[in-house]
């Protein structure tokens, strides 16, 4: 994600171990969302207690960035980009983490409905909107990865989608349950579960407003999409300010090469 490079070669690997600790714990908690989904799908009791006993290691992992950054503050004291940067993966990693306990919860619930072996009415409603909501974390990640504040763009749009989704599934249980009570428990479980992937989502559109924040200068939770777009904008021009200075810098070197050859 760190594009730009300091005189300090200690200072960049410190900050690239940082992003590289932040995007392995967002594929570890992004892992228990589908696992869970699957043990959830397949009446998989024990890829639920897998789920579970790896929260154990997100946590962890939590703990080790949250070392790592103020060490790295401490030591480095960055500013600008460098200290923006840092500070989306100080905010980011609560919401990986929190997306890792929804992911708990719901491999709970897993392995609760594995053991009553009942109804699997809902399931589907489930399913769609797991894809959703998984895809939203991958593109946020994806985002944050590659400095790339279009696609966070397109993940905060899709939470509109997936909240709508979500609603529409929650009306149509609800209705289910006033026509036959015989699965009420069931029934409320899966809408949890709902609840739990509609939270994913909102936490990766939390990571996709960092990386905007990260690229644009600008603090774009709570704004219309008027002033996200724009902040899109402004990010996308000052990358490219920054390809051409760097082009123009490699030019010049290359030059004062070839005259001293």
């Amino acid at each position: 994600m760190q594009n730009d490079k300091h005189i300090s070669k200690s200072f960049d690997q410190d900050i690239g171990e940082a992003v590289r600790l932040f995007l392995y714990m967002g594929d570890r908690a992004a892992n228990q969302v589908t696992n869970a989904i699957h043990a959830l799908m397949d009446q998989d009791e024990t890829l639920a207690q897998e789920v579970i006993d790896m929260d154990v290691d997100v946590n962890q992992m939590e703990v080790e960035l949250d070392e790592h950054i103020l060490l790295l503050v401490a030591k480095r004291q960055p500013t600008a980009n460098d200290l923006r940067l840092v500070m989306s993966i100080s905010k980011g990693v609560v919401d990986l983490e929190r997306i890792g306990d929804e992911a708990t919860k719901i491999a709970y619930m897993a392995k609760k409905a594995a053991g009553e072996n009942g109804s699997s009415y809902g399931y589907a409603e489930v399913q769609h909107l797991s894809n959703q909501v998984r895809l939203m974390l991958h593109n946020a990640l994806e985002a944050f990865n590659l400095s790339n504040a279009d696609l966070a763009l397109e993940v905060m749009r899709s939470d509109e989608l997936v909240n709508e989704e979500y609603q529409t599934a929650t009306r149509s249980l609800m209705t289910y349950i006033m026509e036959d009570a015989r699965h009420v428990s069931k029934v409320i479980s899966i809408m949890w579960i709902l609840r739990a992937l509609e939270r994913v989502g909102d936490h990766a559109q939390n990571i996709a407003e960092l990386v905007i924040n990260y690229v644009s200068g600008q603090d774009v939770r709570h704004a219309d999409y008027e002033m996200v777009e724009k902040a899109v904008q402004d990010a996308n021009e000052r990358l490219e300010e920054r390809k051409i200075s760097s082009t123009a810098t490699q030019d010049v070197d290359s030059t004062d090469t070839n005259r001293a050859d």
